[in-house]
């Protein structure tokens, strides 16, 4: 589609803003590893829970939730609704222990919670592992989603795509650090979200829609609004619900996600002034990105199997499009080209915020782990504060090129989600319990990080071949992957030497302050269902009040208002 004058000229407003943005903090974020990873832990608990949230809305969100609806209704997203329970342990057991570390990275962690060699190969290995590999892999789907946008609303290829967006994002995330992230990422969501609420509003009322009671009421959508999925359907509903809440949201190492918190999610609690930002932060993430954000893409979801009801009304629509980039998820951008000039500036300038949000603290988090845990720690024990910061704004040029390079081997967000999920799978039990079990040990995380990559890897190749070894199900191969994984790393853990008594006396003497360690436990598992219940009730009344369906809406309402004011009343015994 053709954009007009205004709509270019928001979209270079946007650039312009941001590069001032890094060049205005560069001078300060230069100074130390400290600032430029940290922000100088002093960053206050409501801009790091925006950030947070603006991390977690990739460019290539909405097309990952516009795929799930398409296939499979509303009900589809459980497959991620359920990460709830996740986010919401981290709030109420992790946040506080993490900030109390006071540690620079969450990798730095191995060497206060183990010893000996194994717990140094732990933090460097795990520093190019999560750092490099796995982080170019979850850049690269954002590139790709990135990239299927811009070939649909501009019309350039996946290579101008993500050269322009590149350039923009790299320069100032090296040369405001985490700070600058934090500032970009505060003026990014409130972009995206007023973005996409008013294009989906608008969407909604196109003549070819016909306002939100004929797009209900119409054939191709009636049957995708149920919210929980048909428990008569044994294959989905064992998909899209046992697995996420029996096995997957404990199990599984997934970005933003991570049993026990970890990643960019663990940079910001530990930038936070104190154990209680760390925790309001975290709460505000969860609670902003399950409950309030995902109604907007739903409906986009929706709408566009009115418009575009197969994939091949999509190709035909667009037959421009690269076959590589057809798939259900290029139909959220496919529904942009209904919206006026002005507005699909504002639209498009909120989707390209997405992408450079994430891709800007993805990062800043990489290069963390490949100047604390890796350069600074194993390369140049004797590296100066500028020598790292410049190591970081290096390794933030190769990571981004390398992962705009291997997005060009993907094909849609859904095999990235199920990628990622199924390289975590296993690893999760074992990061909730090594905070608390005295017997894991370094040789547990590394069997546990073997043994889920090799299975991963495995079954991504044996899913790319013609004829593959076996066929089996991608639900069945994260319950296969969880159950080896598991069983491995716990078995090594049982037929290894624990590690040594006074580095366990150490850490929780800095963790727990030499209190009992499972102190007022009964109130933070009250918090954490009051605080699920609470957040999943705010989702679905919205859902509710959307549908016009009065009488679940207004008591998941009062639900979710009891579940605020239970928290309020016990929140001191919580923090």
């Amino acid at each position: 589609m053709k954009l007009a004058t205004l709509d270019w000229a928001l979209i270079i407003s946007f650039f312009v803003i941001f590069l001032i943005i890094g060049i205005y903090v560069s001078k300060k974020a230069g100074k130390d590893t400290n600032e430029f990873f940290l922000s100088g832990r002093n960053m206050p608990w409501w801009l790091l829970g925006i950030s947070m949230v603006a991390t977690t809305f990739a460019a290539d969100t909405p097309g990952l939730v516009t795929e799930l609806v398409r296939n499979n209704g509303v009900s589809g997203n459980w497959v991620w609704w359920a990460f709830l329970l996740t986010g919401m342990l981290t709030v109420f057991f992790y946040a506080k222990l993490w900030r109390k570390s006071g540690i620079n990275t969450d990798l730095e962690f191995y060497e206060i919670r183990y010893s000996g060699k194994a717990a140094s190969f732990l933090r460097g290995f795990r520093a190019i592992y999560l750092g490099v590999i796995f982080n170019i892999i979850t850049m690269a789907g954002v590139c790709l989603a990135g990239a299927k946008i811009a070939n649909i609303l501009l019309g350039i290829s996946q290579g101008e795509a993500l050269l322009y967006s590149s350039i923009i994002v790299v320069i100032y995330s090296s040369l405001g650090g985490l700070k600058g992230v934090l500032i970009t990422d505060l003026i990014q969501f409130i972009i995206a979200m007023v973005g996409s609420i008013w294009a989906t509003i608008y969407i909604i009322n196109i003549p070819e829609i016909g306002g939100l009671s004929n797009l209900l009421a119409h054939e191709n959508v009636a049957g995708k609004l149920n919210i929980l999925p048909d428990f008569s359907n044994t294959e989905l509903l064992i998909t899209l619900f046992i697995i996420p809440f029996a096995v997957q949201w404990w199990s599984t190492w997934y970005p933003g996600a991570e049993p026990g918190g970890g990643g960019y999610i663990a940079q910001r609690m530990l930038a936070a002034k104190d154990e209680k930002n760390a925790t309001w932060a975290t709460l505000l993430f969860n609670f902003t990105h399950y409950a309030v954000r995902p109604w907007p893409w739903i409906l986009v979801g929706l709408a566009s199997l009115v418009l575009f009801p197969s994939l091949e009304s999509i190709n035909a629509a667009f037959p421009g499009l690269n076959p590589e980039m057809q798939g259900h998820d290029v139909a959220y951008a496919a529904m942009m080209t209904y919206l006026p000039a002005g507005l699909i500036g504002i639209v498009l300038t909120s989707l390209i915020a997405a992408f450079m949000s994430t891709i800007s603290t993805q990062l800043n988090w990489g290069s963390s782990y490949i100047v604390n845990d890796f350069y600074g720690r194993f390369v140049n024990q004797k590296a100066t504060e500028k020598q790292k910061v410049l190591v970081g704004r290096i390794s933030t040029v190769l990571l981004m090129l390398c992962a705009a390079l291997f997005s060009f081997y993907l094909k849609s967000a859904k095999d990235v989600f199920d990628l990622l999920l199924q390289i975590g799978a296993g690893t999760g039990l074992l990061f909730i319990l090594r905070w608390f079990w005295k017997r894991i040990n370094p040789y547990s995380e590394i069997a546990a990080m073997v043994l889920s990559f090799l299975i991963a890897i495995f079954f991504f190749i044996n899913g790319k071949l013609e004829e593959p070894f076996f066929e089996l199900a991608g639900h069945w191969q994260l319950i296969l992957g969880v159950a080896i994984t598991t069983v491995g790393w716990v078995v090594v853990t049982l037929l290894t030497k624990p590690t040594d008594k006074a580095t366990i006396d150490a850490f929780e003497d800095l963790i727990f302050d030499k209190e009992d360690k499972f102190k007022n436990v009964g109130f933070k598992v009250l918090g954490f269902f009051t605080a699920v219940i609470g957040t999943y009730s705010f989702l679905f009344a919205t859902g509710y009040y959307i549908y016009g369906n009065m009488t679940p809406a207004v008591i998941l309402s009062v639900v979710s208002l009891l579940s605020a004011g239970i928290l309020i009343k016990i929140w001191k015994k919580i923090v």
